[in-house]
């Protein structure tokens, strides 16, 4: 396919925790992206404008003191909307104990509200380019991305790492770093492992969770067997064309991109299932 065909309409999702780089990592992403797009793929200059979504760091809500989990959040919104990110979640507070309450959801969205509508400095785009610290460390996260990917290159490209583990073992190594510094205090969590509260900030147990009503669940189901009724002839097509490309190895993704006009992701992952099998990973 043409790179440009399809390009300006892929986008990305990133997490924003606390540590410095992260106040950096959509422009380092749009760097990198706008050099792959023109110089590696001779994209044109749409093409060249990565769009990214961020969400704060589920890995940074704890179930102690969890109202602080709020403080947490907002600094994490605050990087992302001063490196302009094109779309934003701020987590609930509770969601590290339970599914959140409307009340918890409400107060998340005041966050980013707030963050647009009250503080001055951020109706300004990049409030915070040009200053040394930022640049220098768009410069070393760059450096530090460009390593990784040279590492999965050695390793026969993402699906080549994938088949000896190297991203799941990667995930790993830095779940355990990220637990040993936090159960030692070396990473101070202010209520969770330093400055707790004076009954020890105990883990906090979820008084409800959250779930569908039953009518909630039957609309749901009721949208999808409109889709699947409205669709039926042009469906049936589709799936069939996306089958025998799958079993002839042909472009999958170009008839991918056609198949979701009229097909559900079940139909679609139903479909490869008959002719490609179902993975199932190792332990």
């Amino acid at each position: 396919m043409k790179v440009d065909d399809f390009a300006p309409n892929l986008s990305f999702f990133f997490s924003n925790g606390v540590d410095p780089e992260y106040a950096v990592i959509g422009r380092v992403a749009r760097r990198i992206w706008a050099k792959a797009m023109k110089q590696l793929y001779g994209a044109n200059e749409r093409s060249q404008m990565l769009k990214y979504h961020i969400q704060t760091s589920g890995r940074s809500l704890h179930a102690q003191e969890i109202a602080f989990n709020d403080i947490r959040t907002t600094l994490q919104a605050l990087y992302a909307i001063y490196d302009n990110c094109n779309s934003l979640h701020t987590n609930a507070f509770d969601e590290a104990i339970t599914t959140p309450t409307e009340d918890s959801v409400r107060r998340a969205m005041a966050i980013q509200m707030i963050i647009n509508h009250e503080l001055g400095l951020a109706k300004n785009e990049n409030p915070l380019q040009g200053s040394f610290i930022i640049e220098e460390l768009t410069d070393l996260v760059e450096e530090a991305v460009l390593l990784e990917f040279d590492r999965i290159t050695e390793r026969g490209g993402v699906l080549g790492a994938m088949e000896t583990m190297y991203q799941r073992g990667k995930i790993q190594e830095e779940s355990l770093y990220y637990e040993t510094l936090k159960h030692t205090g070396e990473l101070p969590l202010i209520g969770v492992n330093t400055f707790l509260s004076k009954e020890g900030s105990p883990t906090i147990l979820p008084r409800e969770v959250i779930r569908a009503t039953e009518e909630e669940k039957q609309d749901q189901i009721a949208t999808l067997q409109n889709l699947h009724k409205a669709n039926a002839d042009q469906s049936a097509a589709a799936l069939k064309r996306l089958q025998q490309v799958a079993i002839q190895n042909g472009n999958l993704f170009a008839e991918l991109m056609e198949a979701v006009k009229t097909c559900s992701l079940g139909q679609i992952t139903g479909a490869l299932f008959e002719v490609g099998g179902q993975y199932r990973r190792n332990m």
